[in-house]
């Protein structure tokens, strides 16, 4: 294992077993925070208390990156503990990279922002998710953390070509990916993490390990969770895809050189 990632909210607590069990990884590995609170793409202001809680953690665990979602889940301090969609219009990218780049100048580390699952759109909205997506981390000036299968998964909910949503992000802001299991239903798909990475997620993955080169790639595996040898061999299936990334960043250096 090359890296644990965290939930920062289960570790943003003053002591007890969820700091002792962490401090026993940090001893061992690199760990990296991730997070489900911060809602970017809510009105409110970020909000300091909590803010200045998660900065402990980081200091604590030198994480070298933060990452959360690009959603929204909050207003007027009224939590959905949820990860919404957001309408992709130019007003709330210019909103939500402004609550971005306030937030990484509090906490003093780079982010990156997950583009997450989604089973519902809005008629506002102005361009493609992918486009949402590229028009917020320029504006902020932040990384990308690119979770395979939840492009899946909301292709197939609305009926869009996941390899074009892979090309046209800026590779170069890929900082992290994810990998997860997902369930079929009659006319959905539900991102549950629950059971192994499915084919076709893994052949876009493989896609987009070509495009932005080798990656920090974690499964995701919150639910019915095996052994872990089990989750363990599920994660390193990501190594087979290395060789073929580095061939293709060598073949683009070439490309440059030339």
């Amino acid at each position: 294992v090359d890296w644990f990632e965290i939930i920062s909210e289960t570790f943003m607590v003053d002591g007890g077993r969820p700091l002792e069990v962490l401090d026993s990884i940090l001893e061992q590995y690199q760990v990296v925070q991730h997070g489900v609170s911060l809602y970017f793409g809510s009105p409110d202001k970020p909000d300091r208390s909590h803010l200045r809680r998660l900065k402990a953690l980081i200091k604590r665990t030198n994480t070298p990156w933060l990452s959360d979602h690009l959603c929204w889940g909050s207003m007027d301090g009224t939590y959905s503990h949820e990860l919404l969609p957001m309408p992709y219009t130019t007003a709330v990218a210019k909103r939500t990279a402004q609550k971005i780049r306030e937030v990484r100048d509090f906490l003093e580390v780079p982010i990156c922002v997950e583009n997450v699952s989604s089973y519902a759109a809005f008629h506002q909205s102005e361009m493609t998710e992918w486009e949402f997506l590229n028009e917020v981390v320029e504006r902020a000036d932040c990384g990308i953390l690119l979770d395979v299968n939840n492009i899946y998964v909301s292709s197939k909910n609305h009926d869009f070509d996941p390899y074009e949503y892979v090309n046209a992000v800026p590779h170069h802001r890929v900082g992290q990916m994810h990998i997860a299991g997902h369930t079929k239903f009659e006319k959905y798909l539900l991102d549950t993490h629950d059971h192994p990475v499915l084919d076709p997620v893994w052949k876009l993955y493989d896609h987009a390990t070509k495009l932005c080169g080798v990656t920090a790639t974690l499964l995701e595996w919150d639910d019915k969770i095996p052994s872990f040898d089990e989750v363990h061999n599920e994660a390193l299936k990501a190594n087979q895809f290395i060789d073929g990334a580095k061939k293709a960043q060598k073949s683009r250096a070439a490309k440059a050189r030339a």
